[in-house]
């Protein structure tokens, strides 16, 4: 049972200044304690919020957010994805700089922020003002809001990042065949459909809401659209697809990469149907050559023990501008029309973060922190 959050902590109005979503100890710890593991706060200076980043150069007011899988993990005060607790929540955000100490950004520039620890490591985007490194915001591309940003977000990245890593890595066009986008229902496989489909592929579109979601899914660009990706547990299975996006992982993965034509590759991300590939083998791997990509949205930052590398690091984010850029072609105002997406206010976090987990929520969840 998820219980209502608190309302925020009342601040005089002469310091009252913005509101911040603060999780202040696990799911288990505020359980025992008969509370929310989640609390809405309000503060006056960002240096009150519990783990803001010291190598923070730009602050932000924030208008969106957006509610990812991590997300509900975080808000609801599981283990494993944070580095410690308390910690404002939301991998995403979106907003207009508020001061800027970087030549990369000036005050009012439209930015966005997806991954980098935000939310985990630092305090994130479930908060009305945030601050974060210039390293780790884009400027929001051409005619983009912050809303469409965020309907995007970590999911339209990963999906993006997905489809560049098939195209370049795995050299596939769209004259080599179908294309597959399993666990098609969530953010991650919408946006894949819907690029894909921009720049003229055929596409499949495996969910086991077909029913529910097809007609949508069909509006973003697939051909077709089928139920849960089914297969024996043979190592090679009838070769259908030139591509896979897979979002889903576990039996899944091990039917897209058996199912995987001549030379075609998988790009994999997601654990949703487990993280155990169950039968699979290296058999498409070295009699079909077929290649598997694995695709990290999280740009990495300054983890000890990471590899300082200047130019690296340059490229990374020289790809995460051509991410941005992709999407803003391939993902025009109809597509943005035909996301499933619903947009809530912060109040309304925690509890769509127990339908996040429990597989009730189909699309792009939206936060606006103005709600």
């Amino acid at each position: 049972m998820i219980r209502r959050l608190a309302r925020p902590t009342a601040l005089s109005a002469r310091a009252r200044a913005f509101t911040a979503m603060v999780v202040r100890s696990s799911g288990k710890e505020a359980e025992a304690a008969g509370v929310a593991a989640a609390h809405l706060e309000e503060f006056s200076s960002l240096d009150e919020l519990p783990r803001q980043d010291p190598d923070a150069t730009v602050e932000v007011d924030v208008t969106h957010s957006d509610l990812n899988y991590k997300d509900g993990l975080i808000v609801l005060g599981r283990p494993g994805v944070v580095k410690g607790f308390p910690i404002v929540p939301g991998i995403d955000f979106a907003g207009r700089v508020r001061s800027s100490r970087s030549p990369l950004f000036a005050e009012g520039d439209l930015v966005a922020l997806t991954g980098n620890k935000a939310g985990q490591y630092f305090d994130g985007g479930f908060a009305q003002r945030a601050a974060c490194q210039a390293e780790h915001l884009v400027k929001l591309p051409d005619g983009m809001s912050p809303a469409q940003a965020m309907t995007l977000g970590t999911a339209g990245i990963t999906a993006t990042m997905c489809v560049l890593h098939l195209e370049r890595a795995g050299e596939l066009t769209p004259a080599h065949g179908r294309v597959l986008v399993t666990g098609a229902a969530g953010g991650v496989g919408q946006v894949a459909v819907a690029v894909l489909a921009a720049r003229g592929y055929e596409v499949v579109a495996s969910t086991g809401r077909a029913a529910t979601v097809g007609e949508q899914l069909r509006a973003l660009g697939a051909a077709d659209v089928v139920g849960r990706l089914e297969g024996s547990e043979k190592p090679l299975q009838t070769q259908q697809w030139a591509g896979v996006v897979d979002t889903v992982g576990g039996a899944t993965l091990h039917a897209a990469l058996a199912q995987t034509s001549y030379r075609g590759a998988v790009a994999s991300t997601g654990n949703a149907g487990g993280g155990a590939i169950p039968h699979a083998t290296v058999f498409p791997l070295i009699l079909r050559g077929v290649r598997l990509l694995g695709v990290d949205s999280t740009m990495p930052w300054n983890l000890a023990g990471y590899p300082q590398d200047a130019a690296r690091w340059q490229r990374w984010r020289d790809e995460r501008l051509d991410l941005w850029r992709t999407m803003a072609e391939c993902v025009p105002a109809a597509a943005f029309a035909a996301l499933n997406s619903q947009t809530i206010g912060l109040a309304q976090v925690a509890d769509e973060a127990q339908r996040i987990l429990d597989g009730k929520v189909a699309g792009r969840v939206v936060v606006d922190l103005g709600l």
